[in-house]
């Protein structure tokens, strides 16, 4: 079953997200709507922003050290999900114990002769 969360954002607005249920407690706002993809309507307990902050030092590592490469790519592409839960904030979704990132590199110019 999932349940709806809303998160309040930095400037005062609210998202809300469709999460996986989990242990733990919500602070739930009207309790179960009929209808509403069969989920308590809670409200989060951090900001939309906060909650994507925990994510921020593993994109930002994986981008620097993709960028520092002796022979630096014209572009860099990663993908990967996000997880959101309203207790823990998000973080990188993986299906296995190993979290995954898509990785692609580009050149668009031939290297110079060595």
């Amino acid at each position: 079953m999932s349940r709806l969360v809303e998160f309040s954002t930095d400037d005062g607005g609210t998202v809300v997200v469709e999460v996986a249920s989990a242990a733990g407690s919500l602070v739930t706002r009207g309790g179960d709507h009929a209808g509403e993809h069969s989920g308590v309507f809670a409200r989060a307990q951090q900001t939309f922003e906060r909650a994507l902050a925990h994510v921020r030092p593993a994109v930002q590592g994986v981008i620097d050290e993709l960028l520092s490469l002796e022979n630096r790519p014209d572009e860099v592409s990663v993908e990967f999900g996000i997880d959101l839960h309203a207790e823990a904030g998000a973080f990188i979704a993986s299906a296995s114990t190993a979290s995954n990132f898509k990785v692609r590199l580009t050149w668009n110019k031939p290297s110079p002769p060595t």
